[in-house]
């Protein structure tokens, strides 16, 4: 039953989000914020796809133990993809609000995704052994979380000040993300029935997406 039900939640995530985001492509290549919207969109889908398929077809057949080379490497490129989705998305908040300058922000920001990777690459992960390493998946995310706190505070701002309807959930998107995700790094490995988090986590994923197309839907007429 949960294989079925984690196969087909997976492949209608993946489906629409790549989707929705080719679409937007496509639909508003003249306006810069939406078409960055539909980038960021694709990427993480894409790199998604990476450990979401392999784990689908580990349910469905022999099991996760049999596809840890597999569900390693898309858990790397999954982790690298989604500090790009946010990069994307700290741009996607300058174009909209028409910020300029805030060297020091951006610094910021690309530092903290920096690191972030470049801890995600380290050997010590132990991506591809079955059992990896927790402290280095706290190492890894402190930097992510604070990229993410970051994103949080600049949208509930910007939005609240220029009265902006369309995006002014967005922060409350991110926070819900990061507010599923982080139980399932310290906890699932003791505790795997915290991996269930996972799935309003990508729901939350998903709202922010559709945050941003409905915009496109209302603006770009």
């Amino acid at each position: 039953m949960q294989a079925v039900f984690e196969t087909v939640f997976d492949l209608v995530y993946l489906t629409c989000v790549i989707a929705i985001g080719i679409l937007m492509i496509r639909s508003c290549a003249k306006e810069r914020q939406f078409l960055l919207f539909g980038i960021m969109a694709v990427v993480p889908g894409l790199g998604d796809s990476f450990y979401l398929i392999p784990r689908a077809a580990a349910l469905c057949t022999t099991g996760l133990e049999s596809y840890t080379f597999q569900l390693g490497l898309g858990k790397l490129i999954t982790s690298v993809t989604m500090t790009v989705f946010y990069v994307l998305l700290y741009h996607v908040w300058r174009l909209r609000y028409k910020v300029t300058g805030r060297r020091g922000l951006t610094f910021s920001v690309y530092l903290l995704a920096a690191v972030r990777i470049a801890l995600c690459l380290m050997p010590q992960n132990q991506w591809f052994s079955p059992a990896s390493s927790l402290s280095w998946g706290i190492f890894r995310n402190i930097p992510f979380a604070l990229l993410g706190l970051i994103m949080i505070l600049l949208f509930f701002k910007s939005a609240r000040d220029s009265g902006d309807k369309s995006f002014c959930w967005m922060w409350l998107t991110i926070a819900l993300s990061f507010a599923f995700y982080i139980p399932v790094v310290l906890f699932a490995d003791a505790f795997p029935p915290a991996g269930m988090l996972m799935i309003p986590k990508t729901l939350a994923y998903v709202w922010t997406v559709l945050i941003g197309w409905k915009a496109m839907k209302e603006e770009c007429r």
